[in-house]
């Protein structure tokens, strides 16, 4: 009686040579990694983000009348949907007088986006409203608001954009204002920072 021919499996994976094998010149085997044992005497270092001097003890000192609001895209745009007059809308809200700011990034942003936000940017270029020029690179809204929340505590930002939202309540001492229920609200204002939103 001859062998039996096995038939070969379908989709079988060719193993490959263990790199500690015999046949594996020395120069080419794989080392195991030596573990360094910790001293438990050694000084650890630890990076923390420094807060800000403007922010005494949950209180951001930066923030007061006349409140300056960064202004997002999305924000006009659910504004005129809700048709909501902007610096009324504002002043009612935070019973004070308000400055809306205006990026160079948003305002790129808003020219793109066409014939559809023409409103928008009719709205936008207000005289009432403050231009902020911007120095960095790129036309991303987002980054750049949050990089100048980050540098200047002095700012509200107003956006219904919830990762945007999301980003920015990482920032210690940043109130938010967003649109419910056809009307401006504010999430963390200077006296309630650090106490549980309900």
């Amino acid at each position: 009686q001859g062998k039996q021919k096995k038939a070969r499996k379908y989709a079988v994976m060719k193993r490959m040579i263990s790199l500690r094998d015999q046949r594996i010149n020395e120069k080419d085997r794989a080392k195991a990694p030596v573990k360094k044992k910790e001293d438990p005497s050694a000084i650890k270092e630890r990076e923390v983000p420094q807060h800000p001097s403007c922010l005494f003890f949950q209180y951001n000192t930066q923030l007061g009348p006349p409140y300056h609001i960064l202004v997002d895209t999305n924000f006009i745009n659910f504004s005129i949907k809700a048709k909501l007059d902007l610096m009324q809308s504002m002043m009612d809200c935070l019973y004070a007088k308000c400055i809306p700011c205006i990026t160079d990034c948003v305002m790129g942003e808003i020219e793109k986006l066409g014939q559809k936000y023409r409103v928008a940017l009719r709205i936008a270029k207000d005289p009432r409203f403050e231009r902020l020029p911007c120095m960095h690179k790129g036309t991303y809204a987002d980054d750049c608001l949050v990089q100048r929340v980050t540098q200047h505590k002095c700012y509200i930002v107003a956006t219904v954009d919830k990762e945007l939202k999301r980003r920015i309540r990482k920032i210690p001492g940043v109130p938010i204002m967003y649109i419910s229920r056809h009307r401006y609200n504010i999430e963390r204002m200077p006296d309630d920072y650090g106490a549980p939103r309900f």
